[in-house]
């Protein structure tokens, strides 16, 4: 009789519904839900390549610029206030599901909102870092309203990366980290969250596992962080994360093959499910940096990134169309074929847009 009862518990168990694959249609819109893209254009309208995009796909998310990366003087998305209301509500009109609409706004030398073109200014983190706690909230509630009476909706800030190597370039040597203690660098962090919160903007830590001990630039190549990383890089995000304040984390695309001897983070399943996933607790959004950057641009197909990025736990995958151009049909289109191939299992696009569904998409 036990074993009659014991048999007819296993064949329920493979009686239970499973998510069924969707049809190519649909599908495709579970796997535009888990891109942010950048654009061209500072007004759209109906006819506009972004417009049919995030109408055929449902994208998860745009990300703005406010020049070319390689035309400094040529307006991509921003050039006033006015013109930006505009085309932030344009793209909500035009969006059939809820869209992240995001820039890079830390503050100091990274900021898409610039006082040239009629913006406030916001000073840098290290700047910030100096202030009395009183003085750091009033400047960031007053980008917070910045970003909002814009149409912001997202913003891939604060870094929390560690300024632990002080001849580090792109973070540290751009003032972008509040310091070199992970107590200093969690206090301003969530007063950034905090601020960015009440106006109904998700913030965005970054560039996890840390990119404050490298000597590199990921947007230039590989970026090899193993000697002069440490576990103390990880404090900041352990401590927020704790604090249940944390809906996205950005990657980075540094190698470490402390966590991983074949993979850099963004790529990694070792760093984005075994570490932050198992071991920190993280439950929310993780998105890619850039994957048009050098580090992973030169070295891995399209097919790879997406296949390693996804399979590693990477939620929303960011083509800024900055460093260069890749066409969203065929990021989908590969996608797909690695889906039905089984390279990349449905079950892990269905997570990704369950975690997607959950973020607080202000209007």
């Amino acid at each position: 009789m036990r074993k009659i009862i014991y048999l007819l518990m296993i064949f329920s168990l493979f009686m239970l519904p499973l998510q069924a694959m969707p049809n190519d249609t649909d599908l495709k819109k579970m796997i535009g839900r888990m891109l942010v893209v950048g654009f061209d254009d500072a007004t759209i309208d109906e006819r506009s390549t972004i417009v049919k995009e995030l109408q055929r796909y449902e994208l998860g998310g745009v990300i703005l610029f406010d020049r070319f990366y390689k035309e400094k003087n040529h307006i991509k998305n921003i050039s006033s206030s006015a013109q930006l209301q505009i085309l932030t509500k344009e793209l909500k009109h035009y969006a059939k599901k809820p869209l992240l609409i995001a820039l890079d706004q830390e503050g100091g030398m990274v900021a898409r909102l610039k006082a040239r073109d009629g913006f406030a200014q916001t000073p840098s983190a290290f700047s910030v870092s100096k202030m009395p706690l009183v003085s750091a909230k009033e400047v960031y509630s007053q980008m917070a309203q910045m970003l909002n009476s814009n149409g912001i909706n997202c913003d891939f800030a604060p870094v929390v990366d560690l300024a632990v190597n002080p001849d580090n370039k792109v973070i540290v040597g751009l003032e972008r980290s509040y310091g070199k203690e992970s107590a200093t660098v969690t206090q301003y962090a969530h007063m950034f969250m905090e601020a960015l919160a009440q106006k109904g903007i998700i913030s965005v830590l970054k560039h996890f596992p840390g990119h404050g001990s490298s000597l590199g630039d990921s947007h230039q190549g590989f970026v090899d962080v193993t000697n002069t990383w440490s576990e103390k890089e990880l404090e900041p995000y352990q401590n927020l994360i704790n604090a249940k304040r944390v809906s996205m984390i950005m990657s980075a695309h540094v190698f470490n093959a402390k966590l991983d001897t074949i993979y850099p983070a963004t790529l990694s399943y070792a760093t984005n499910t075994t570490l932050l996933r198992h071991k920190m607790g993280y439950q929310g959004v993780l998105v890619s940096d850039d994957l048009q950057m050098e580090a992973i641009a030169r070295f891995y197909s399209l097919k790879e990134t997406v296949t390693l990025a996804i399979n590693s736990g990477i939620d929303m995958l960011l083509f800024g169309n900055q460093l260069s151009h890749t066409n969203t049909d065929e990021i989908i289109e590969t996608i797909l074929a690695q889906v039905k191939s089984s390279a990349i299992s449905f079950e892990r696009i269905a997570e990704a847009n369950e975690r997607i569904n959950k973020l607080d998409f202000h209007p």
